[in-house]
C-alpha cells in the first residue's frame, strides 16, 4: 500500500482586494506572452496584475493612470516589474521608462535581473545599443532611441526626467517628495503609466503615505483611472473566540496561502512557520499577512470637513425621552462602543458616545444598566460586521434588537451626512440638524473616517479607516434606529 504526501496548499492567486477601470482590451496578455519568450514564466496571480494594470480604453490610452500592488515579501513582485519594463522597451515602444527603488541595491539588483532577461534572449540583445553599468548610472539604450534608467530614490536622482512609465518599487518607504516631484514631469507624455509596487506598511517606521493613499482610494471604490491588488489578512483580536468566522487566524496555514500566491510555488509553508515562531506578532503579521499600520491619509477629515463637524459639537447637549442605543464592535475585536440617539427639546437630534473601551464582555452588562436608566425605544447593531457575534448574547439579556442591515446601512450613513454637511444647492437658512456631545475616540473616528461604495450608497468602510471607526458606527446606526423606530415596529421601511 502506498501512502501519498498531502499535497502542498498553495496560494491564493485571487487578491482580497482588487480595483480594476473598466476598459476594452489589454496588453497584459501580449505582455506576458513576452515575458514566457523571455524565460520568465508568470504565475498566474502576476498574469492578472498585467492584464488589469494593462487594461486600455476605446482611445488606445491606458485605463489605469495608477497601478498598485500590495503583497508580502518574496513571493514574485519583481517579476511583474520586469515583464512590465520588457513590455515597455519591446512592445509597446515606450521612449522612457524609470525604475527607482527605496536602497540602491535594489535598483541595482533590478537591473542586473532585467539586463539577464535581454542578454539571454537574442531578439531582445540585438536591439541593444548601449548599456552604462556605472555605479548610480545603470542603464539600458536601444537601438530605436529608447532608454530604461535605475535609480534609487535616497540619492534624490531622477528629478525632471520625464518618463512614459515610472515604476516605484518598496513603496512601503515612499515619501512625498518623489512623487510630487514626479507627477508635474508626466503631464507632457502622450500616456503615461505609474506603479507603486510593495508590501505592506508602516508609519511608525517609514514615510508612506503616497502608498496609503493609493490603498484608500481602491478600499473606497470610486478612483477611476487606478488598477490596485492586494493580498492581505483581517485578522482577528484578543476577544475573538476559536470559532470566530469574521476575521483570519494568524496561525493558520488557510490565512498563509489567502496572503501568499507565491506559497507553494517560491515560498514553502514549512519555512512560514518558522518565521512566525521567530518574528514577532507585529512584525510577521506586517511582513507575512500584509497588515499595515497606516497614516492618515490627507491629514484625515476626508469625510467630514473638520469644521462641519466641530460646528455641531455641543458640550451641554442632552436628548429627551425616549431615545436608542446601538453597539459596534471595533473590526480587530479589541475594543466596542455603545451610542446613544434621541430628539432635544429645541426638536435637533442629539448624538453621543456613552462609553468606549477594550473588548467586548462590558457590553451586555452596560447596556442592561442603560436599559434600566431610560427604557429605549430601540437597541440597534449592524449584525453584518463584528458586533453580529454580539446578537445571541444580547438576546439572551431581553433585548430586542433592532438590526440595521441590507440597504438601510448605506441610507443610515448617507442621512448622517446629510444632517451635517451643508449640500451645494442649499437655501440661505439651511442648518445642520445634529448635534453631538464631543468625544476623542468619536471625533478620531470621524477625522479618520473612509467611505466604501456600494453600488450608489457608500458606508463608513471598516477596514479602510486608519482609526477605530466603531464610536462612529455605532452613533450611525442609534441614529438611524431612533429615526425610524416607528416604521421598523410596522415592518421594513421603504426607504427606496
Amino acid at each position: 500500500m502506498t501512502v501519498l504526501d498531502a499535497p502542498a496548499l498553495l496560494g491564493s492567486q485571487e487578491p482580497t482586494v482588487t480595483s480594476v477601470p473598466e476598459h476594452v482590451s489589454s496588453a497584459g496578455h501580449e505582455a506576458a506572452l513576452l515575458a514566457d519568450r523571455a524565460g520568465l514564466v508568470l504565475d498566474p496571480w502576476q498574469r492578472q496584475v498585467l492584464i488589469g494594470g494593462l487594461g486600455e480604453r476605446a482611445d488606445g490610452r491606458w485605463a489605469a493612470f495608477e497601478v498598485g500592488v500590495m503583497v508580502a515579501r518574496q513571493n514574485g513582485k519583481g517579476a511583474i516589474a520586469e515583464a512590465r519594463v520588457l513590455a515597455g522597451l519591446f512592445l509597446l515602444g515606450e521612449r522612457l521608462i524609470m525604475y527607482s527603488a527605496h536602497e540602491f541595491k535594489t535598483a541595482s539588483e533590478m537591473f542586473r535581473r532585467i539586463l539577464e532577461l535581454i542578454e539571454g534572449t537574442p531578439a531582445f540583445s540585438r536591439r541593444v545599443k548601449a548599456v552604462a553599468r556605472s555605479k548610480g548610472e545603470e542603464g539600458i539604450e536601444l537601438t530605436t532611441g529608447q532608454r530604461l534608467r535605475f535609480l534609487a530614490r535616497s540619492t534624490g536622482s531622477g528629478r525632471g526626467f520625464s518618463g512614459d512609465c515610472n515604476l516605484l518599487d518598496e513603496a512601503q518607504h515612499l515619501g512625498e517628495a518623489p512623487v510630487d516631484a514626479l507627477m508635474p514631469t508626466m503631464s507632457a507624455r502622450p500616456n503615461p503609466q505609474l506603479w507603486y509596487l510593495g508590501s505592506a506598511p508602516d508609519k511608525d517606521l517609514a514615510p508612506c503615505e503616497p502608498f496609503a493613499r493609493v490603498r484608500s482610494r481602491a478600499m473606497v471604490g470610486d478612483a477611476k483611472r487606478l488598477a490596485y491588488f492586494e493580498w492581505s489578512a483581517a485578522l482577528c483580536g484578543d476577544q475573538c473566540g476559536t470559532d470566530c468566522d469574521q476575521h483570519d487566524d494568524a496561525s493558520s496555514p488557510l490565512t498563509w496561502a489567502k496572503t501568499n500566491p507565491g506559497m507553494g510555488i517560491r515560498i514553502s509553508e514549512e519555512h512560514i512557520a518558522t518565521e512566525r515562531e521567530s518574528m514577532s506578532p507585529r512584525g510577521f503579521a506586517r511582513e507575512r499577512l500584509s497588515v499595515g499600520n497606516y497614516p492618515t491619509v490627507g491629514g484625515g477629515w476626508e469625510v467630514f470637513s473638520q469644521p462641519a463637524w466641530t460646528g455641531i459639537e455641543d458640550e451641554a447637549s442632552t436628548p429627551a425621552d425616549p431615545v436608542a442605543f446601538a453597539v459596534e464592535v471595533a473590526p480587530e475585536r479589541n475594543a466596542a462602543a455603545i451610542s446613544v440617539a434621541g430628539a432635544r427639546e429645541d426638536g435637533l437630534l442629539h448624538g453621543e458616545v456613552v462609553d468606549y473601551r477594550p473588548g467586548t464582555s462590558w457590553v451586555v452588562p452596560r447596556l442592561e444598566t442603560l436599559r434600566g436608566r431610560w427604557g429605549p425605544c430601540a437597541v440597534a447593531i449592524a449584525p453584518a460586521g463584528p458586533t453580529g457575534s454580539l446578537q445571541p448574547d444580547l438576546e439572551d439579556a431581553g433585548f430586542e434588537l433592532t438590526l440595521v442591515k441590507g440597504r438601510d446601512t448605506g441610507a443610515a450613513c448617507g442621512s448622517l451626512y446629510d444632517a451635517i454637511v451643508r449640500p451645494p444647492d442649499a437655501e440661505p437658512g439651511w442648518a445642520p440638524t445634529m448635534r453631538v456631545r464631543p468625544h476623542p475616540a468619536l471625533t478620531a473616528a470621524v477625522a479618520g473616517a473612509a467611505r466604501r461604495f456600494i453600488g450608489d450608497a457608500w458606508v463608513f468602510d471598516r477596514r479602510g479607516s486608519a482609526v477605530d471607526p466603531a464610536p462612529l458606527i455605532s452613533l450611525v446606526v442609534a441614529r438611524w434606529a431612533f429615526l425610524t423606530r416607528e416604521r421598523i415596529d410596522d415592518g421594513p421601511p421603504n426607504i427606496w
